[in-house]
Formats: C-alpha cells, structure tokens, sequence
C-alpha cells in the first residue's frame, strides 16, 4: 500500500508559478512511476505528466509541454510538478498517483494503482 500526500496548490494569477510535491509513504517510492493528472469540474481527470522510477524517462501532456516540469527525488519520496505561465484553463484539482509496474504507457488514469486525495489548482484571469 502507498499513500501519496499532494500540497502546494493554490490560488495565483495568469502567467504566474507555482509547484505542487507529491510525497509517497512507501520506503520502495524509487521503484515507482509516479504521475501528475488534473480533472476540472465537469470534465474528466486527464493526464498531465510521469516520470519513471529513476527520472530518466519523462511523459507530458500536450498542453503543458515547455511550461511543466516533473521532478523526483527518491530519496526523499518525492515528486514534484513546477508549473510556469498558468493559464486561467489550468484550474483544476490536481492528483498523484504511483504504480510499480515499468510496463505500457504511463499516461492514462487506468494505468495506475495508488492516487493522492488532490490539492486545488486555481488561475485567475
């Protein structure tokens, strides 16, 4: 069982930063992918970005190529997502989510096991 805790979420203007951290309870965190997904109200959660175990690989959605980044440090069972330039259509609840399997694409919600309760994301205009 792994529990991931989210903090860092928000409430900041358009063009503005902020980044969110993910820490994970397990002691075996470095053997797992960990992921960034958002849902909006209304809409479905969606990917927004992985890492793999070691960071070596990274997955990002579309829409935040160039401006997000994920980060991890297993030592500390952390996971971070540095989010440059918000957009107002970034608002949404942001989740973590962890799986150990290193099989298939890690960018759909079925893909993992273990998610955070979500940290609140909100860009004003």
């Amino acid at each position: 069982q792994v529990q991931l805790v989210e903090s860092g979420g928000g409430l900041v203007q358009a063009g503005g930063s902020l980044t969110l951290s993910c820490a994970a309870s397990r002691r075996t965190f470095n053997a797992y992918t960990m992921g960034w997904f958002r849902q909006a109200p209304g809409k479905e959660r969606v990917f927004v970005a992985a890492i793999n175990w070691s960071g070596v690989n990274r997955y990002y959605a579309d829409f935040v190529k160039g401006r997000f980044t994920i980060s991890r440090d297993n030592a500390k069972n952390t996971v971070n997502l540095r989010m440059n330039s918000l957009k107002p259509e970034d608002t949404a609840v942001y989740y973590c989510a962890a799986d150990p399997s290193t099989q298939g694409s890690p960018i759909t919600v079925e893909w993992y096991t273990y998610w955070g309760q979500g940290t609140q994301v909100t860009v004003s205009s």
